[in-house]
């Protein structure tokens, strides 16, 4: 099986305005990196709206899962 990545871009509306990068691949493994300082960060070290929009983001990977399950099962 292939493995898929979608990619989102999102800077910080807050300081200190992180530029970061959100790779979501189709096994469900998720790497998160700060484009300035080129390093890793793990969930829980977000804060603010790129918190929020990581929980949005797994949030809608999770129902497009179950939806292709349902599908698949149907």
């Amino acid at each position: 099986m292939k493995t898929n990545c979608e990619n989102f871009r999102y800077v910080e509306k807050a300081r200190p305005h992180r530029d970061l990068t959100f790779k979501f691949y189709n096994d469900g493994k998720l790497v998160i990196i700060d484009n300035n300082t080129e390093e890793v960060i793990r969930p829980k070290d977000l804060r603010g709206d790129s918190r929020d929009f990581y929980v949005r983001k797994r949030i809608a990977f999770i129902k497009n899962v179950v939806a292709a399950s349902q599908l698949k099962y149907a």
